[in-house]
């Protein structure tokens, strides 16, 4: 549940900070999904080392 939300976090970001920059509509949506790949890879393993850390199986 982490990762998703991250991933959803990380498409936003990523969307916004392409249509600041000037980039057309691919260039938005590429944007965010890098961010989204990103953030989602940082959340699954920050679900890993919490789930590790307060150790649930």
């Amino acid at each position: 549940m982490i990762a998703a939300i991250f991933a959803l976090i990380g498409f936003l970001w990523g969307y916004s900070l392409a249509r600041k920059r000037g980039g057309k509509f691919l260039d938005r949506l590429q944007y965010g999904a890098g961010f989204a790949i990103a953030l989602g890879l940082f959340g699954t393993i920050l679900g890993i080392a919490l789930a590790r850390f307060i150790g649930a199986s």
